[in-house]
């Protein structure tokens, strides 16, 4: 949380949450306040999600998730708030004091991932100063095989993993303890127990590469995990390098994949990012698609050529959490495989997940023998931009595939064609469209259109997608809304006074905040309703003599989502007729539930023959009846 006089504090005055989410997400103007767009949190095809550019907080109706600034980037980043204020901090450039964490555990998960970052940065400009050295020749001849001149190689940072594995440790190992070392992803190594010289007969000497210790306790040899390899960093969103991908120079049995990865760490995770998205995602989110394929050459190529809306796969198998970052920037996307068998069953599972996250589909296949980085070497950027605006899409090249693969000539052929696109039918959200793909399916295949429609219900009725459904939320009238926010309107108008010496046309005499207080409190006309425990909460925290964030609150998950719901659609000013008519209208509700409760009261008296609390009761009933007809002629 926030508090006046704290860094925290000051960045949030100072960022602007449409311009950061804006970062992640596809902003649109939709009221005078608020800013729409695809939840990031949760899939949907509608946007849900908004941003209010005043209160600057963020709430989303589909998943009912909200927060502020620093819980966004925190949740997106999964970061911790600490980590978070400093990423908000830096994109908006305010100097970063030192840190402050809510626990040992927290400030220790936080410096290892600062001391990973300062590790991959520094391994990065190793591995570059390498490729410059007279013995990375064969790298530099590699790399201008494959097209690649002295720009690409420095705007992609590439760079060369030297054959001796010792180079890399010896280099970091100045600034960086073994611990971290081994937790960076960047080196293996090997434990064993040294034995005396002459306890092993015919053992080499040690090097004096090998770290050893005393005669019975355990050896261990930290060495590079990457060697003789093209080195290409992955970055994240930011820019800053969290993981390499090395491709192997070496031809013997020995020298392994020939792409090796790093491990999962704690800054990479390989399931959270798409290699390039940090250069691609401005030209993504301006040309309202993406261009996905597989490797880094491939990227880079296509990138190089001016398609700058390019993201690979980062050489991991595409997943559901990859869809859904992507789908923060557009949900238009271009897949462009390799057309062998692999590329093409790797297209199958991708567009599987893409489906199922709603997006916009086409499937760009070239022709045999050319992936994209060779096309783009081979015929040039024109050529590529006509293959693209030629993409198919998706369910007809899901079709054609079927087609190739099972002859529909015969019956088995066209059950087992069914059978293929069955699944991706499954996968598809919208009824509409799988009714759609049902016609369109039998056409091509030449089948009956009622029976396959019946097999297409059958596996409608099987989707396991998961959807989010809005959260049930509980009957709330109008006039609880408009008290709602006339309590929480105390602590912005404050907040604007605090950067605003002077503000013409302001009416000082109204202070709905107060008049809301003064109707609440005296008269309880709240009580029973189902925003009882909010209201409240709200005259609890006096929010017009401390300033409080209303969101900053500590409230049940409910009353929090009540709350931001409600503070995001207060597009209708708050004028002194339209919070006395809230007022109203539930003093009306206060005193119509007294009567009805009065009414069973009456009966019960009644039956007991209680004259002395009939008599008392029908007295109040009348001076009820007096006040509601008095209500209703004000009305």
């Amino acid at each position: 949380m926030a508090n006046p006089g704290d860094f925290a504090y000051t960045v949030k005055q100072q960022a602007d949450i449409v311009r950061i989410v804006g970062d992640y997400v596809r902003l649109k103007k939709a009221g005078a306040q608020n800013y729409a767009g695809l939840c990031p949190f949760h899939q949907e095809k509608t946007p849900s999600f908004s941003v209010h550019a005043t209160r600057q907080f963020y709430h989303c109706f589909g998943c009912g998730a909200s927060g502020d600034i620093f819980s966004f980037v925190q949740k997106l980043e999964n970061i911790t708030f600490p980590e978070a204020v400093r990423a908000v901090a830096q994109k908006v450039g305010i100097p970063l004091p030192k840190m402050s964490y809510s626990s040992p555990a927290e400030a220790e998960e936080a410096k290892l991932r600062g001391v990973l970052l300062e590790m991959h940065e520094r391994a990065t400009d190793f591995f570059r100063e390498q490729l410059r050295r007279p013995e990375a020749a064969h790298a530099r001849e590699y790399l201008a095989g494959r097209g690649l001149n002295s720009e690409m190689v420095a705007r992609f940072r590439i760079g060369y993993a030297p054959e001796r594995g010792f180079i890399l440790r010896d280099v970091l190992g100045k600034d960086f303890d073994e611990e971290a070392m081994r937790a960076s992803g960047l080196f293996s190594w090997k434990e064993e127990a040294a034995q005396s010289a002459a306890g092993r007969a015919g053992a080499p000497v040690p090097t004096q590469d090998e770290e050893t210790s005393a005669a019975g306790r355990r050896a261990t040899t930290l060495y590079s995990k990457f060697r003789n390899r093209i080195m290409f960093p992955i970055a994240n969103e930011s820019g800053r390098v969290i993981a390499f991908t090395g491709r192997t120079l070496s031809t013997d049995e020995k020298a392994g994949p020939k792409y090796l990865n790093s491990p999962e760490t704690a800054i990479y995770s390989k399931s959270r990012v798409l290699f390039n998205l940090d250069l691609a995602k401005e030209a993504i989110r301006k040309l309202d698609y993406a261009i996905l394929v597989e490797g880094q050459m491939d990227c880079i190529s296509v990138f190089t050529a001016g398609l700058h809306n390019v993201i690979a796969s980062s050489g991991t198998a595409f997943t559901e959490l990859h869809a859904k970052l992507l789908g923060r920037f557009s949900k238009n996307v271009v897949v462009n495989f390799d057309p062998d068998t692999a590329g093409a069953n790797a297209t199958e599972r991708t567009l599987g997940l893409l489906v199922s996250e709603e997006f916009q589909i086409k499937v760009l296949t070239l022709e045999p023998g050319f992936d994209p980085d060779l096309f783009v070497r081979r015929k040039g950027k024109e050529a590529y931009e006509q293959a693209l605006r030629n993409a198919q899409k998706y369910f007809d090249y899901l079709i054609e595939r079927s087609r190739t693969q099972f002859p529909v000539r015969s019956p088995e052929g066209k059950v087992k064609a069914i059978n293929f696109l069955l699944p991706h039918v499954q996968r598809v959200p919208s009824r509409i469209v799988r009714d759609e793909l049902a016609r369109e399916i039998a056409q091509k295949l030449g089948i009956d259109s009622a029976v396959l429609s019946q097999e297409l219900r059958h596996a409608a009725t099987k989707r396991s997608a998961a959807q989010i459904k809005a959260p049930a939320e509980a009957q709330v009238t109008q006039a609880e809304r408009i008290l709602i926010r006339a309590l929480a309107s105390a602590s912005q108008v404050q907040g604007e006074e605090s950067r605003i010496s002077s503000r013409d046309g302001v009416d000082e005499e109204f202070e709905p905040a107060r008049q809301a207080q003064f109707a609440l409190s005296s008269e309880r006309l709240h009580d029973g309703l189902a925003t009882e425990g909010l209201l409240d909460a709200l005259l609890q925290a006096d929010l017009a003599e401390t300033g409080a964030d209303p969101l900053s609150l500590s409230l049940p998950e409910a009353d929090q989502r009540l709350l931001a719901a409600t503070l995001m659609q207060e597009d209708e000013e708050l004028t002194p007729e339209l919070l006395e008519g809230a007022i109203e209208a539930l003093r009306r509700r206060h005193l119509q539930r007294r009567q009805r409760q009065i009414q069973v009261q009456i009966a019960e008296a009644e039956r007991r023959q209680d004259s002395a609390v009939l008599g008392q009761l029908l007295r109040e009933k009348l001076d009820l009846d007096r006040t509601l007809a008095g209500v209703a002629a004000r009305e």
